[in-house]
């Protein structure tokens, strides 16, 4: 396994949370709710992101600098935070249902990047040995056998 199989693999874990909340959110009847959704998006892309930053993104710097399309994804990961942030501070339930309809937006916008350009310039830039190598670390960091 390549470490761009297992991001592919988180992402469609999240795909699904996301469908969930595009659902859920709207039909929200109290500010905690959408609160409550915001912190487990927010738990499950701060980790996604963080592993991706640590693992894929440190080994395309020391590849190619931290410029391009790295640049670019570090960018929408700091946007996608930002948004996050701002949930819990929004008094009102329209304005958080919002922020986080916003947030899940670009979320799939984001993803749909790695998925198009990243990954596959990681492909081509990292050897199969590295790829290999992330996938291992990123195995460890979950916790998964993967015998």
């Amino acid at each position: 396994m390549r470490i761009t199989d297992a991001f592919l693999g988180e992402h469609g874990l999240l795909y699904a949370q996301f469908d969930y909340l595009q659902q859920a959110t709207p039909a929200a009847e109290s500010l905690a709710v959408v609160h409550g959704h915001a912190a487990t998006l927010n738990a499950t892309l701060a980790s996604h992101a963080h592993l991706e930053d640590e693992l894929l993104f440190a080994a395309l710097d020391a590849r190619m600098g931290p410029v391009g399309p790295v640049m670019v994804m570090r960018m929408e990961h700091d946007q996608i935070e930002a948004l996050l942030e701002q949930i819990p501070a929004a008094s009102d339930l329209r304005q958080a249902q919002g922020l986080l309809q916003q947030t899940l937006q670009l979320a799939r916008v984001h993803f749909s990047k790695e998925e198009q350009v990243l990954f596959p310039m990681a492909q081509q830039v990292l050897d199969e040995e590295t790829l290999t190598e992330l996938a291992v670390r990123w195995a460890q960091r979950r916790g998964v056998f993967t015998g």
